[in-house]
């Protein structure tokens, strides 16, 4: 190799980094901690709503305290306020914005995936609005979704005044989603870990280290506005596990694995007996919050948040009665209720029947301390509903600060997202969006093209032009024999030749074979059939200054530029200028053909042989003897 290309390799194995941050990262973290701010802010206001909403619809009085509906003196009339607030929903929905249906975070995705990460700023009034309607109504969700949505609308409305790209206002209306849980739950590890695991669809320090900086500013500003410690406390648990714990921990996974897949399945099935009624769906959360009115009426417990039901079950403080109403009627009225298309969140109920799931798990399973298997419980079937397996144990962790539990926690969510992604093909929030007509995948791996460079997909095997060529000879060679050019047109003899067909482009050099310029097939037959009279040389009316690429920039550089251009053929050449090859749209499907033979061909590399040679050649020398 040329002292010159070794140099230029050595150039660009400089430019190629592990990670693509720019500066630009710092101007997005500044504006991540101000939309941290704000979200904590916004956290608080709604969850003042909700409990203004819960003291007004159950207890007619004027307070922000958060309090729970199963203490109203309200009776049979009870039944009727989920209808009440059910109706307010729906004619926000219709005459508002249709975005403030649901549980939030399916409405982020798709405002990040279609809409460019932009939301509308009547969304981020009207989603907190409705949401501390349908919970203060008695809704069973938590406020975890409508702030995720809230948080990433306010983001994403700063990001919309500001010169940004749509990747950059994916950043900061994530900034705002993961600084409104963190806000809410006392979780910044988790709210960033939710964001990487289900909104940001990267794993890169661009968009990790700004949603940190906004996660970490919501926690540390909530301290002062809603308050510190743990949200569900627990006794202390045992730092070591037997194994017959641990392998329990695998049946509490797999259980909660199956209750993650009735429980969307359940919720896909009340949307669809929903959309079967012979009514408009603005009148659908009125049905669902009849659904709610009645099953509070068996079992108020159920009604609202719950913060206090679980926090109850984690300390051991309830009876088997209690924990099978929760299951039951809990289940039952969320998934009708959601399936109606009212407002409201899907990670403190699914907290709240993890916590059922668990405590009937502990009437079998060895006594590890009181609300040991309901803790676990609770992670295992957060982490596998929304397949999120990280954010289900740190959840749980930062929200009991039981930080003894963690290798239980981790195999049981471990085993739980194992079940689900193996019986259902996609989650209760892809699933959502799947029903828009789109399709979303939950896996990431590196890509093949960051990995292969030009030089091992390019062709070598090319004809050339020189460009003193003539016209003349152009026809020639488009109609000539069946031969084609040597490599690199290094054939000074080209009587008789023919332009190969299945190239399409072909670089033209000069005396001393430094490229020029190229030219298509389709370039040479309109100058040779339709140019004017008279003859000229090829140098003379090719494209100049084509678009170029080097042996070793990564194949990732190539489709980007390929992209840029609209061109899908492109001369390799060294820094001196001299043609090395061509490299084309179909030979980057090589990549991909590599990809898919790593990952369909199996193969024994190692066999029993090759193993012990010395013993065969022992027992073969034994027999000669």
């Amino acid at each position: 190799m040329a002292k010159a290309d070794i140099s230029h390799s050595e150039d660009n194995a400089r430019k190629l980094g592990d990670f693509t941050a720019t500066p630009r990262m710092l101007v997005l973290s500044v504006a991540a901690l101000g939309i941290g701010i704000v979200s904590a802010v916004v956290a608080l206001i709604l969850l003042k709503l909700i409990g203004l909403c819960t003291n007004l619809f159950f207890y007619q009085r004027w307070s922000t305290e958060m309090v729970s509906p199963a203490g109203n003196h309200l009776g049979l009339l009870a039944v009727l306020v989920p209808v009440v607030g059910g109706l307010i929903i729906g004619l926000m929905a219709r005459y508002g914005s249709e975005r403030i249906r649901g549980h939030g975070i399916p409405e982020a995705i798709e405002a990040i995936l279609i809409n460019g990460s932009k939301v509308e700023p009547k969304v981020a009034l009207l989603k907190p609005l409705s949401s501390a309607i349908s919970i203060g109504s008695g809704g069973p969700f938590g406020a975890e979704g409508p702030i995720i949505m809230t948080g990433g609308a306010v983001g994403s409305m700063l990001a919309q005044f500001f010169h940004l790209t749509s990747a950059e206002r994916k950043i900061l209306l994530v900034a705002g989603a993961a600084g409104g849980m963190s806000a809410t739950f006392g979780s910044p590890v988790a709210a960033v870990l939710l964001a990487a695991e289900l909104l940001l669809f990267e794993w890169k320090p661009r968009s990790l280290v700004p949603v940190s900086l906004s996660s970490v500013a919501a926690y540390g500003l909530r301290n002062y506005i809603i308050g510190q410690g743990a949200l569900f406390p627990v006794p202390a648990h045992p730092l070591v596990i037997d194994p017959v714990g641990l392998l329990s921990c695998v049946l509490v996974g797999v259980l909660a694995g199956l209750l993650s897949a009735l429980l969307t399945q359940a919720v896909y099935f009340f949307e669809d007996s929903f959309g079967k009624l012979p009514m408009h769906w603005m009148w659908w959360p009125a049905v669902g919050g009849l659904i709610i009115g009645i099953g509070g009426l068996f079992f108020p417990q159920a009604l609202g948040v719950g913060y206090d039901t679980i926090g109850q079950m984690l300390q051991g403080n309830v009876t088997t009665g209690v924990i099978l109403g929760v299951l039951l009627v809990k289940s039952i009225i969320w998934s009708a209720s959601l399936g109606s298309g009212t407002s409201g969140g899907v990670l403190a109920p699914l907290l709240m029947m993890g916590c059922a799931l668990g405590g009937i798990d502990a009437l079998f399973l060895p006594h590890e301390g009181a609300g040991f298997w309901i803790l676990i419980s609770m992670g295992a079937i957060l982490g596998g509903t929304m397949r999120v397996p990280f954010t289900g144990v740190v959840f749980a962790l930062e929200l009991t600060h039981d930080f003894n539990s963690v290798v239980p926690l981790f195999i049981a969510v471990m085993a739980s997202y194992g079940f689900t992604v193996l019986v259902m093909r996609r989650s209760i929030l892809t699933e959502k969006i799947a029903r828009r007509g789109y399709h979303l995948s939950r896996e990431y791996a590196t890509d093949p093209l960051e990995i292969l460079f030009v030089r091992e997909v390019m062709r070598t095997n090319i004809a050339a032009l020189p460009a003193s060529i003539s016209r003349q000879r152009v026809r020639e060679m488009l109609n000539d024999g069946a031969r084609s050019l040597k490599a690199q047109g290094k054939d000074d003899e080209l009587n008789g030749s023919k332009l190969p067909v299945v190239q399409r482009l072909y670089p033209v050099l000069d005396e001393q074979e430094h490229m020029v310029g190229v030219v298509t097939r389709r370039d040479l037959q309109h100058l040779a059939e339709n140019s004017p009279d008279g003859d000229w040389q090829l140098g003379e009316v090719i494209r100049h200054d084509p678009i170029t690429t080097y042996p070793d920039e990564p194949l990732r550089l190539v489709v980007y530029r390929m992209a840029e251009t609209g061109y899908t053929r492109l001369p390799v050449v060294d820094v001196e200028g001299n043609l090395v090859g061509i490299v084309s749209l179909n030979d980057l499907l090589k990549a991909r053909s590599r990809n898919l033979d790593e990952e369909r061909r199996r193969e024994r590399v190692l066999r029993l042989h090759m193993l012990l040679p010395l013993g065969r050649r022992s027992v073969r020398e034994e027999t000669i003897a």
